[in-house]
């Protein structure tokens, strides 16, 4: 007997009419948008200097991220100093910026800086002919600048060639333009005043356009984009401190799983926006995270105020400060301070030195084996444990 369940969403009798239960969604919404209000406290007490280092990696690790999820490895310290650059932050980056990296930025600062503006079928077409110059994806040909126009299904599939897994038909591109119409025409008619929270419209923006799949390329970070604008318009401001493109990288098992459960439906997607709203819950606590550090290092700079350091001790503490809680691999050490400031060995034994004496830094190991942490709980690095040779049986 052959049953009458619909194998994709836009297949479905109500399509594109998406259900959801309502009270669990509003449920997990709440608590996200108290992870929210803690994120915006934490932001209002940064001052204008850190706002916007914390704005650089938040956004530099969404690029990096979005990326990555589909196979492009980018180099963040490209990535940073573009980023730094748009924010009006200098950056010690010297080498050119890569292309790509500067068309994926250009992307995403579109959607978010300016938000106030119509989602248009040109401005996506703009975007995807962005990512992909010349209309090559990596060293295939694709259409670029334009909604697909090729009569073979668009499928998502994993597994070598003749023995792929079908994840996802998307519609028949006779139809994406009229699909996108009906798309776009709710998603700026809901700018304003969304049905619902705006969470739940960023996530169920996210799975209907992820479910049109409308070009031949460059859907995903075309969808992750389009989340961005709609979380933007509901904070109604352009500020970077959200990185939901991190937290589906980091948890993209479950991001692809949801996903791909909801397009599998009849329009049901209460396990999709649930996963989608606690991706960005997390999201907050990661920025929360970081703006801790940015409040640590803005603590650190005041209680050391009176103390007159030169500039180049000023400059491994700044990169040390940087690199966050423990992470300043193998502490700071004469060899590392010469490298970074350029000064003689006997100077950075006695820059060290005094920082030391001044509290600035704290002083560990002897003789070649010395190395300096800062003085602040959680921020020194420390060694990893000696492995212990197997003893003989």
């Amino acid at each position: 007997m052959s049953s009458s369940r619909p194998g994709w969403i836009w297949q479905a009798p109500a399509w594109p009419e998406f259900r959801y239960d309502r009270d669990a969604v509003s449920a997990v919404a709440s608590q996200a948008r108290l992870e929210q209000g803690v994120l915006l406290g934490k932001a209002a007490a940064l001052g204008a200097q850190e706002l916007p280092l914390t704005q650089r990696d938040v956004w530099a690790e969404e690029a990096v991220s979005t990326a990555a999820i589909e196979g492009e490895s980018l180099d963040l310290a490209a990535v940073r100093s573009s980023v730094a650059r748009r924010l009006g932050i200098s950056s010690t980056f010297a080498a050119a910026v890569p292309r790509n990296v500067e068309a994926l930025l250009d992307v995403m600062e579109d959607a978010t800086a300016d938000w106030t503006t119509d989602l248009s079928d040109e401005r996506l077409c703009r975007w995807q002919a962005a990512l992909f110059p010349g209309g090559l994806s990596s060293l295939r040909t694709i259409e670029a600048g334009r909604y697909r126009t090729h009569a073979e299904p668009m499928r998502i599939v994993s597994g070598p060639v003749g023995k792929e897994t079908v994840h996802y038909e998307a519609p028949a591109a006779s139809t994406v333009a009229k699909e996108m119409r009906r798309f776009l025409a709710w998603f700026n008619d809901t700018r304003a005043k969304p049905p619902a929270d705006g969470i739940v419209r960023a996530g169920i923006s996210h799975v209907w356009f992820e479910s049109i799949h409308p070009f031949e390329d460059g859907n995903g970070r075309i969808g992750r984009a389009i989340v961005d604008m709609a979380l933007a318009q509901d904070a109604r401001t352009p500020n970077r401190l959200l990185g939901m493109a991190a937290r589906m990288h980091k948890d993209r098992a479950r991001y692809y799983e949801a996903l791909n459960r909801a397009q599998r439906g009849t329009g049901d997607i209460t396990q999709w926006l649930t996963w989608f709203i606690e991706a960005f819950a997390a999201s907050c606590q990661a920025t929360s995270e970081l703006i801790d550090e940015s409040l640590a290092r803005a603590r650190f700079w005041s209680e050391h105020r009176a103390t007159s350091i030169n500039e180049r001790q000023r400059k491994a503490l700044n990169k040390m400060l940087e690199a966050g809680p423990g992470r300043f691999e193998g502490g700071m050490t004469a060899r590392k301070y010469q490298s970074l400031t350029g000064a003689i060995k006997i100077t950075a034994s006695r820059d060290l030195a005094e920082l030391a004496d001044a509290g600035l830094l704290v002083r560990q190991g002897a003789g070649r084996s010395t190395f300096y942490n800062l003085p602040m709980p959680g921020w020194a690095w420390s060694p990893p444990p000696a492995k212990r040779s197997p003893k003989a049986a």
